[in-house]
């Protein structure tokens, strides 16, 4: 068999008609185990990379206190810190941020704390 030159592949290829060229295609996916559509799944993996990531940090707010005030009122003081006073006007102007840029970790803590006390919580 007679070894083809580049350019009279080039030839063939520029001269041959649809249907040969797919012939071409499917025969050389079969002989040699290779997909012509792999360079499509390659051009759409940098897309999917692209993906937002998940936050690193989350505010913690309250939305609602629930049938039990006073206990949300005593977590809120032990989470910020506050005075009686301020927690309690805290829990009155809900929905309220209760701690702002915490890791997700610590956020899902306070929210339990929070949810347990009877609160209604969001981490945003």
């Amino acid at each position: 068999m007679a070894k083809l030159t580049k350019e009279e592949i080039l030839a063939f290829l520029d001269e041959a008609t649809i249907l040969e060229l797919n012939e071409l295609v499917k025969a050389i996916e079969e002989k040699y185990g290779v997909s012509a559509a792999a360079p499509v799944a390659v051009a759409a993996g940098p897309a999917a990379a692209e993906e937002p990531a998940a936050p690193s940090t989350v505010t913690v707010v309250v939305t609602s206190h629930g049938d039990s005030k006073v206990a949300v009122i005593k977590v809120v003081r032990e989470i910020t810190g506050l005075g009686l006073v301020d927690a309690k006007k805290l829990v009155d102007a809900l929905p309220a941020e209760i701690k702002k840029d915490v890791s997700v970790e610590e956020g899902e803590e306070l929210k339990k704390k929070l949810t347990d006390a009877g609160a209604t919580v969001e981490l945003k």
